[in-house]
C-alpha cells in the first residue's frame, strides 16, 4: 500500500449532500478530498444521454432555494452568477381520467379559486384550512427538525403546547392518508396531497400526518435549473474545486481504517490499494451500505438496523426524448390513477402497482412554450424497493412495463413518437446496482410510522471520525435536505475536530 501525506477530511460520494459538506469544510479550511465512484458528480441527480441532449434521470423539483443560496454564500459567491434558475408560475399541471385539470401556483387566492372552479365551493374552503394548517406545520416543524442538527423534540413539543390545532397531526397513529381523508371531501384532492408521503419514499397512509407541510415548503417556489437539475451538481462540483477540495471521480472506496477505534483513513480501490490518511470522513452514501459491509467491519455497526430498515420506495423512470401530442403540459405533471388504492393497494403489499399514478417531467417546458422537435421527458412510476436477495427485474418486466405505462398516457390524450424502448427505463434492480446495498429504495429509510424521522441516521456515527451526509441521514429525502445534511456534516467534523482547519 501507499500512504499520501494527510489529508483533513475525506468525503466519500459527490451526490448533493457529500458536495455540500466539502464546500462547508474546504471554506472553513480542511483540506478536503472528494472520492466518488462515477465518472461525475450528482450521484442520484444524474442525467442521461437523448437525441435532445441531456434528461434529467433524477430530482426535476428545486425548491427552498435559499439552502442553495446560503451555500454558495459560505463560499464567498453567489448562485445566480453561477447557474440561471426559472421561477415556476405553475408548480404542477394534474390531470384526472374524468377529465379534470387543476394547476396550482402556490398563491392561496388563486388556489382557492381554481379548485372552487374544478370541484366545487366545499372543496375550496376545505383547501383554504388545509392551507392553513400545513403552514403552520411548517413553522413548527422547520427550526426544531430542518435546520436543527439534532431534532430538537422538547421545542417540537413547545410549539405544540402553544398551538393545540397541531396536536392532531402529532397523534400516535396519525397519517397523512387519515388526515387527509378527515380534512378534504374530494378524493382527488385527497390523492393530489397525499402524493406528498411519496416524496419522500412512502405511503400515504402509512406516513405520518406531518408530511402535510411539504406542500408549503413546496408553495414557497419551485424553480427549473437552466440546463437541467444535473447542472446544479456539476457547479456545486465546480465551486468545490475553486475552494481546493480535491476531486477524484471514477474511484472506489473498498473500506475505512481504523486507529484505536477511529477512523484514520479510507482505502481505495485498484491495484495499490491506495490508503488516504483523514481525520474524519464523510460519507454521502445509502447508510444501508455500512450495515452491509461495504466499507468494512470497522464501519458495519456506525448505524443501528433501525436507522435503514424499513426501506422506502423505488421507482421505475423512464429517460427519453420525443415528440408529443395531447394536452398542454407544464414542466411538472401528474396523470392520476383512478382510486388512490389503484396505487397505493399494491405498494403496501410489496408489488409495482398497474394502474399507478404517473408523474412527467417535461424538462424543456421551463420557459412555458415547447421546443421545436423532440423535447426531454422524465416518467416516474412509484415502485417497492427489492426484497433482500430478489432479482433484478426480467426483460419481460420491462416490456410489460412499456405498454402499461403509455397505454395509460393514452387515456389522458398522449402520444409520443416514437416510443421509447425499454432501455429507456430505469427499474428498481437497475438502482440497486446504481447504489450500492440500497436495494432499489431512492430515500433511505422509509418514512412510515410517527417516530421514523428520529430514527434516521444523524451527522455522526458510532465510530469516532465517520460522519453521515446525503437523502439516508437527518434531515431527510429531497434535494435542499440532503444539502443541509451536508452542513451538519461539516459542522460536526468542525466542532469533533476543529484543530484540523487551517
Amino acid at each position: 500500500m501507499t500512504v499520501q501525506q494527510s489529508q483533513d477530511v475525506v468525503v466519500i460520494g459527490a451526490g448533493v449532500g457529500g458536495l455540500a459538506a466539502a464546500i462547508r469544510l474546504a471554506a472553513a479550511g480542511c483540506r478536503v478530498t472528494l472520492v466518488e465512484a462515477a465518472a461525475g458528480p450528482g450521484g442520484k441527480m444524474r442525467s442521461l444521454d437523448s437525441v435532445a441532449g441531456p434528461v434529467d434521470a433524477g430530482p426535476t423539483v428545486l425548491t427552498m432555494r435559499e439552502v442553495f443560496d446560503a451555500l454558495f454564500a459560505v463560499a464567498g459567491e453567489r448562485l445566480d452568477s453561477r447557474l440561471r434558475l426559472i421561477a415556476q408560475p405553475v408548480l404542477a399541471r394534474h390531470f384526472w381520467a374524468d377529465g379534470t385539470r387543476l394547476d396550482l401556483t402556490g398563491q392561496r387566492d388563486s388556489d382557492v379559486a381554481a379548485i372552487q372552479a374544478a370541484f366545487g365551493a366545499r372543496a375550496a374552503t376545505a383547501f383554504s384550512a388545509f392551507h392553513d394548517h400545513s403552514g403552520r406545520l411548517l413553522a413548527a416543524f422547520d427550526a426544531p427538525m430542518m435546520q436543527s442538527a439534532t431534532p430538537q423534540v422538547a421545542a417540537l413539543a413547545a410549539a405544540a403546547a402553544r398551538d393545540p390545532r397541531l396536536w392532531r397531526a402529532l397523534l400516535p397513529g396519525a397519517t397523512l392518508g387519515a388526515d387527509l381523508l378527515w380534512r378534504l371531501p374530494d378524493p382527488r384532492l385527497r390523492q393530489l396531497f397525499g402524493r406528498y408521503a411519496t416524496y419522500v419514499g412512502g405511503i400515504p397512509d402509512l406516513s405520518p400526518a406531518v408530511l402535510a407541510l411539504i406542500w408549503r415548503a413546496e408553495a414557497r417556489g419551485v424553480w427549473a435549473v437552466e440546463g437541467g437539475m444535473h447542472r446544479l451538481a456539476q457547479e456545486l462540483a465546480a465551486l468545490a474545486e475553486r475552494l481546493g477540495v480535491t476531486v477524484r471521480y471514477g474511484t472506489r472506496v473498498l473500506g475505512v481504517e481504523t486507529r484505536n477505534n477511529r477512523v484514520c483513513g479510507v482505502v481505495l480501490g485498484g491495484a495499490s490499494r491506495e490508503v488516504l490518511a483523514a481525520q474524519a470522513v464523510v460519507f454521502n452514501g445509502d447508510p444501508a451500505a455500512l450495515r452491509a459491509g461495504l466499507l468494512g467491519p470497522a464501519a458495519a455497526h456506525a448505524v443501528p438496523t433501525s436507522a435503514t430498515e424499513p426501506r422506502s420506495l423505488s421507482a421505475r423512470v423512464w429517460t427519453f426524448a420525443a415528440r408529443v401530442a395531447g394536452p398542454d403540459l407544464a414542466l411538472h405533471n401528474l396523470f392520476f390513477a383512478d382510486r388512490a388504492a389503484d396505487e397505493f393497494g399494491p405498494l403496501q403489499q410489496g408489488r409495482a402497482p398497474q394502474l399507478p399514478t404517473i408523474y412527467l417531467h417535461a424538462q424543456d417546458r421551463a420557459r412555458g412554450t415547447p421546443p421545436e422537435g423532440p423535447e426531454r421527458f422524465q416518467l416516474i412510476l412509484n415502485a417497492p424497493a427489492l426484497m433482500p436477495g430478489a432479482a433484478p427485474e426480467t426483460p419481460e418486466e420491462k416490456d410489460a412495463c412499456a405498454r402499461m405505462t403509455f397505454a395509460r398516457l393514452a387515456r389522458f390524450g398522449l402520444a409520443f413518437d416514437p416510443l421509447p424502448t425499454p432501455q429507456a427505463l430505469t427499474m428498481p434492480g437497475d438502482f440497486a446496482t446504481l447504489f450500492p446495498a440500497s436495494r432499489g429504495a431512492l430515500y433511505g429509510r422509509s418514512p412510515h410510522g410517527l417516530m421514523a424521522a428520529l430514527r434516521r441516521p444523524q451527522a455522526r456515527t458510532a465510530l469516532p471520525g465517520l460522519y453521515l451526509a446525503g437523502g439516508g441521514a437527518h434531515p431527510g429525502a429531497g434535494v435542499p435536505m440532503a444539502a443541509l445534511s451536508g452542513k451538519f456534516a461539516a459542522q460536526a467534523v468542525l466542532r469533533d475536530h476543529g484543530s484540523t482547519a487551517r
